[in-house]
């Protein structure tokens, strides 16, 4: 996401983006040279925007927090639950866990007590898999519904105790005994049942029954209570049946007013659950919603607001709608909530500021959170999510106020906003000092030494920036700013090895961007496509330079100056990438791809392989669903189907589309597809090996029909490359080496290390690189580690910035050599939790207790993992720290609550608890 929110601290010009053709033109300045460039020429160029201040809660002992919650939900009555988890999903929306974050907000909706929270956390996952209807349906074709994702029945889950709203016909009928009634309304008289009408309030049963005229009369006047005769007709037949049949809109509206003023509450209940079922769409919602608040309709209320959420975003931009959801009024908006109005204005501020953090709507949201938050917790998130707001609206008054007020409530972060603001008023010194007695005075953070260091200058900042990524190396802003520095001091070899750093285990878009600008310093044209094609594949609509230009306009201009490649450069190309591990350059290259003549169905694909292979799921998820847009055949689209299921976690489901598809066609990619997805939903049947082997050796025999190189069109040299295509894709080699790689594993978990030796071997014929970890895996098992750590050392040789491999080759040798390839690992990705839990070990087994924590506790300072929380409990365990080890065991169990061992140990550790 691009950044939002930053100060103006900086007061660098930007260049004009409105004719961005005439600056590509100035930029490339055909006299300068990557050794002569001018740095002020692309400072402009290469400004990096201060961090974000990022809306979330972020508690500065996240594990403390987890843990309480964790324990707060083993005793809490049940109607708090939702609550609790909605504040679990807070603290991972503030570690940036996506997965976490969506299975907390499922857990509150399946701990929902009540209708309105239902309501409120069912749409909120709804328009979190927004464009995910295509699931749903696929869902249904296969016979299961995504409950999550329906409708609630409102009126079934607001049920009304009716005994409780009738009067009870104990006493006899008035004077004389009279057993009917006739009511005159205008011209009409309307004969009723006396005892029947009496029964329907207490109103009606005294004025018919007490001492009153009317108890008394044969006909009574009603021509002056605003109700028309067709509507008392309507009353005196429910007064008989119970029932309304068949009755329009604005006739129970009108009954409706009624019911209200003569206290008749059976009558109101039914116009009630009436007028509720009528509501299918905005429009009814809009014309009904006044009437439920008025006549204080909590079930009509309550569908139609259910109407407006699961609409969202688009219904914020109905201002009608807003109106609504934004009332002023306390008991209007528990009329449309009941008592859940924090998860309702959670759900609604976060909706508003993906579409507009600086709008008065997203002010009006934020406003009402904080107005409903219950406790200290819903205080601190909702008081520093507006600060935010305030903040980026340049309100600075009544931003200081609440980031005050939250850091008065406990939530330090929010000190950074009081810091901003100081520094733009200014004042670079309390910034600076406030920042120093944070961070001398409590657990330090990445986030404390990257804010500080936007108040320093030369080496303090820089030091303050090593510190940063040292204490949390997920930040980005610290490589941007020492890459652009590196950059404008000409050291250019430095620079793009500093942003290649984060790159390379963060696909951040910002970073892309900052690279893709290194490019068009140094007029590497070809090398800044790429970036650009990257970035609008993972982000079709990004927009670069603060916003203001899109990334599809620079692509196009900076396309001019660069040759365009055929069908057969492209195939080559992605092929050299490939064999490479270079998946964004694969990225880029499919990107130019697609608008060729290419099966753009099967390049989708291999585009959404890439992407999971990125840790980009939402991009992956979005190609998946071109990829079956852009099917060639019938069977085609049903295997793309099934990886749409089986990705999203129904393999049963994806299991049966990969048969559909066998039985329309027998091809390599149903039966890879079906092998995939039976071994991993049959994991316990001891046929299953052999099954899946069976399928992946028919799926081999198969010919692949995506990849038709007859489609390459020769031309020159590309001649003979076609000819080498043809043979080098015939069988898509691409699938076919994935195919060999999956069946040699199959093949070494049953032991036929000869037949995995062949599938590995075959693969790297082809130049499948990845091979050489299941090749070395293989002479590992054989006793020969020498020949392991060999192989993975020629994946290393080919691919020498991938962390997995010389994490793998770690295995394979000696202690020493061992600990050197775990910290290159860390040094390239350190989000990678082995190489931590293998150093404390180590230094465990030293009798190095508190190091080997403190190891831990690194890694877990910004990463919130099972394994770390898991070892660093077995830790404090072994040491004796009882609270320690139930902290981590509850931390841990609200990250993976079903991981086995960690229950296990959760258990013998509470069972010591004093």
């Amino acid at each position: 996401m691009r950044t939002l929110f930053h100060h103006d601290g900086g007061k660098e010009s930007h260049f004009d983006p409105l004719n961005p053709q005439s600056w590509l033109q100035v930029e490339r300045c055909k006299a300068s040279k990557v050794s002569n460039y001018a740095p002020s020429s692309i400072g402009t160029l290469l400004k990096v925007p201060d961090p974000p201040i990022a809306p979330c809660f972020r508690p500065l002992n996240y594990v403390e927090v987890l843990s309480q919650i964790h324990e707060e939900l083993e005793t809490c009555p049940e109607d708090e639950k939702a609550n609790l988890y909605l504040l679990q999903f807070q603290v991972f929306r503030g570690l940036g866990e996506i997965k976490l974050m969506h299975r907390s907000l499922r857990s509150a909706w399946l701990n929902a007590s009540s209708v309105y929270e239902k309501i409120f956390f069912g749409s909120w996952l709804k328009y979190e898999k927004k464009g995910e209807d295509l699931l749903f349906d696929l869902l249904a074709s296969c016979g299961k519904c995504a409950q999550e994702f329906g409708s609630v029945d409102v009126a079934s889950q607001l049920p009304t105790d009716i005994g409780s709203l009738s009067c009870e016909s104990t006493v006899a009928c008035g004077s004389g005994n009279l057993r009917s009634v006739i009511f005159r309304i205008a011209d009409e008289r309307i004969l009723c049942d006396r005892q029947r009408i009496a029964d329907l309030s207490s109103p009606f049963y005294t004025m018919l029954n007490g001492n009153f005229t009317e108890s008394h009369s044969e006909e009574i006047d009603l021509s002056e209570n605003h109700i028309s005769p067709m509507g008392f007709r309507e009353i005196c037949s429910f007064s008989l049946t119970g029932c309304l049949y068949e009755v329009p809109s604005d006739l129970l509206i009108e009954i409706l007013g009624f019911a209200n003023r003569f206290c008749c509450e059976r009558l109101k209940n039914e116009c009630d659950r009436k007028l509720a079922s009528l509501v299918s769409s905005r429009e009814d919602a809009l014309d009904l919603m006044d009437c439920a608040v008025e006549e204080d309709c909590p079930i009509l209320a309550a569908s139609c607001l259910q109407v407006f959420l699961r609409e969202l975003p688009d219904c914020l931009n109905d201002q009608r709608v807003v109106e609504i959801l934004s009332c002023g009024n306390g008991q209007r908006r528990f009329m449309m909530a009941g008592p859940a109005s924090f998860s309702l204005f959670c759900l609604l501020s976060q909706v508003s500021m993906s579409l507009d953090p600086r709008s008065d709507i997203t002010v009006c949201f934020a406003d009402k959170l904080v107005q409903s938050s219950l406790d200290n917790r819903q205080r601190m998130v909702a008081l520093h999510q507006l600060g935010c707001v305030r903040l980026l609206r340049k309100e600075y008054d009544e931003a200081a106020c609440l980031f005050e007020e939250a850091v008065k409530a406990g939530h330090t972060y929010s000190i950074s906003g009081l810091t901003r603001i100081s520094y733009i008023r200014g004042d670079k010194n309390w910034p600076y000092e406030k920042l120093n007695s944070v961070i001398s005075s409590s657990m330090s953070h990445g986030w404390m030494y990257q804010e500080r260091s936007l108040y320093n200058e030369g080496d303090k900042r820089w030091n303050d920036l090593e510190k940063a990524t040292e204490l949390d190396p997920t930040l980005v802003y610290p490589y941007m700013y020492r890459a652009a520095l590196m950059m404008k001091m000409q050291e250019t070899e430095a620079a793009f090895t500093e942003i290649n750093r984060v790159l390379g285990f963060k696909l951040a878009l910002e970073c892309l961007e900052l690279r893709f600008c290194f490019y068009l310093a140094l007029e590497n044209y070809q090398a800044a496509l790429r970036d650009v094609q990257a970035i609008l594949t993972l982000s079709p609509n990004y927009r670069m330079f603060d916003a203001r230009v899109p990334a599809s306009q620079l692509r196009m201009l900076v396309r001019e100056h660069v040759d365009n490649w055929s069908t057969a450069d492209c195939w080559f190309q992605l092929y050299e990438r490939w064999s490479s591990v270079d998946d964004i350059g694969s990225l880029s290259v499919i990107y130019q791809m697609l608008e060729s003549d290419a099966p753009k169905g099967v390049l989708y694909f291999r585009q959404s392989l890439l992407l999971l292979r990125l840790d980009c799921p939402e991009a992956a998820m979005r190609s998946l669903r071109l990829a079956r847009l852009h099917a060639a055949s019938e069977d085609e689209r049903l295997v793309y189907e099934g990886w749409i299921l089986y990705d999203t976690g129904h393999c049963q489901e994806g299991l049966r589309k990969a048969e559909e598809s066998v039985q329309l066609k027998r091809s390599f990619e149903a039966f890879f597809l079906k092998a995939y997805a039976l071994a991993d939903s049959s994991q316990d049947q001891p046929c299953t090996s052999a099954t899946v082997i069976s399928l992946l050796e028919e799926a081999l025999k198969c010919p692949s029909d995506r990849l038709r190189k007859g489609q390459l069109a020769p031309d020159g040299f590309h001649a003979m490359f076609s000819l080498m295509s043809m043979l080098m894709f015939s069988k898509d080699s691409f699938h076919i080496n994935q195919a060999l790689n999956n069946l040699g594993s199959v093949y070494v978990a049953c032991g036929k290390y000869e037949l995995a030796t062949d599938c590995y071997i075959n693969a790297l014929k082809i130049r499948h690189t990845r091979a050489h970890q299941g090749l070395a895996r293989v002479h590992y098992l054989r006793n020969d580690r020498a020949a392991a750590y060999d192989e993975m050392t020629k994946l290393i040789e080919k691919a020498p910035n991938n962390a997995s491999a010389y994490e793998k080759r770690s295995e394979y040798c000696e202690r020493d050599l061992t600990k050197a390839d775990l910290q290159i690992v860390t040094n390239l990705d350190p989000l990678r939790a082995y190489p931590y839990r293998y150093r404390a070990a180590v230094l465990m087994d030293n009798h190095k207790e508190k190091e080997a924590i403190g190891e831990l506790s690194r890694a877990i300072a910004f990463k919130a993992d099972v394994n770390l929380l898991h070892l660093r409990a077995a830790f404090h365990e072994h040491i004796g720290d009882i609270s320690g080890a139930l902290r981590d065991c509850r931390a841990a169990l609200s990250v993976e609550p079903n991981h086995q061992e960690m229950l296990e140990l959760h258990s013998r550790v509470n069972s010591h608890e004093p």
